[in-house]
């Protein structure tokens, strides 16, 4: 089914700069800061707070307090009248958070919904579950991201092995992922070119992180941190992770840390808001896919097709695609289906460059999607990731310009 009443404010949306884990992000409580940012972006966009009626609130890494969540997260906004969901849906949580919202609104039972999407994968909770069965009493303990990036409980396996699983399936050779990685670096360079003129479109730039008691600056960031810069040499000389695997850390992202945000809201409001009346951007549809355990970069696939069909359109109707690419085998095999070339696709990065903090990481590509197809005049526009749990979600978007 298309959507036909969920609308983003042209502009109405951020990120902040993404920070590899043990960064400069890496002790800041991920609810508080999103909603400082927030707050922030929200005011540099002249969004009156009194006009929110609903948050959607993403994360997958616990902190401190999270179980009041979305609420709490609107008081320390300024709109402690609205309330809402706490959406975790691993690498797919930022676009069923865009999915929800567009529902809220597609409903009628919001006008203007908010969605805020964070995580810190830096210094992850280590959790101990009570088991008075176990020897002696003792219970058990989960290190909450790095056991989950090394364990999936279902299929019984580590994440690096699902994309050696499809690159062995498809015959992906290690010389095409570091091909496909250099063409997203160069990507990404684009959007740091001429002082970072594309992602002052929507970035908050600068971030000025501070001590606890929110009054010392500790540090001030001006862009991502982390971001590779590879050579051909280099890459062809790193060993693939696993013996007789294909996959180096050279082709797969890096854990790290930051938050996004969006409106959502209808075709009225929308007009109100948006920073430029020429530009319309209109959330058509949204598509999840799950596919055999253990192969994880395929599940993309059915994800983007059930969104293209939800939205009546093609893969050739996309003038602008994006995807979460954990693994540079994600795009091989995601151009091979399609019949795309690699360079038709993830224009000004991509995750697999910038890295992943997990719940945001999808919503910065869905905002980079938004600004690429204002800049080409409009279109429609795709954005899809794979997630935890053999997973995919995707959405599309369409931009007119007049």
């Amino acid at each position: 089914m298309t959507l036909q009443k969920a609308f983003v404010p042209f502009g109405c949306y951020w990120s902040t700069p993404f920070c590899r884990w043990q960064g400069s992000f890496a002790n800041l409580h991920s609810l508080k800061f999103a909603a400082e940012c927030a707050q922030r972006a929200l005011a540099d966009r002249k969004v009156p707070l009194e006009a929110l009626e609903t948050i959607v609130l993403g994360w997958t890494v616990p902190q401190k307090s999270a179980f009041y969540g979305a609420p709490w997260v609107a008081g320390l906004i300024g709109a402690p009248g609205i309330t809402g969901p706490m959406i975790g849906q691993a690498c797919a949580t930022s676009a069923k958070c865009v999915q929800t919202a567009a529902n809220e609104v597609e409903s009628g039972a919001s006008r203007v919904a908010l969605v805020v999407t964070a995580d810190r994968c830096s210094n992850g909770p280590h959790i101990l579950f009570p088991n008075p069965m176990g020897p002696g009493g003792t219970g058990e303990k989960e290190d909450w991201v790095l056991d989950n990036f090394g364990h999936d409980p279902f299929a019984k396996n580590a994440m690096i092995d699902t994309a050696e699983n499809c690159a062995r399936e498809y015959k992906v050779a290690k010389g095409e992922q570091d091909e496909l990685t250099l063409l997203r670096e160069k990507q990404y360079r684009d959007a740091t070119a001429n002082d970072q003129a594309f992602q002052k479109r929507y970035m908050l730039l600068p971030v000025e992180v501070k001590d606890p008691s929110g009054r010392k600056v500790l540090a001030t960031v001006k862009a991502d941190e982390g971001v590779r810069s590879s050579t051909p040499e280099g890459l062809a000389a790193l060993k693939p992770v696993k013996p007789d695997g294909t996959v180096s850390f050279g082709t797969q992202t890096f854990p790290a840390d930051g938050n996004a945000g969006i409106l959502v809201t209808t075709r009225e409001k929308a007009a109100e808001l948006s920073r430029d009346k020429n530009v319309t951007v209109q959330i058509l549809s949204y598509g999840q896919g799950r596919v055999r355990k253990g192969f994880m970069a395929e599940a993309i696939i059915p994800a983007a097709k059930q969104a293209l069909e939800r939205a009546g359109i093609g893969i050739k109707d996309c003038k602008a695609i994006k995807t979460h690419n954990p693994f540079a085998v994600n795009d091989v095999l995601f151009c091979r289906e399609f019949g795309l070339k690699p360079d038709q696709m993830n224009n000004f990065g991509s995750s697999l460059v910038y890295g992943h903090p997990q719940g945001p990481t999808g919503l910065r590509l869905i905002v980079e999607l938004i600004e690429e197809l204002a800049m080409k005049g409009g279109g429609y526009g795709l954005f899809d990731g794979c997630a935890a749990g053999d997973t995919g979600a995707a959405v599309v978007l369409k931009v007119d310009v007049k």
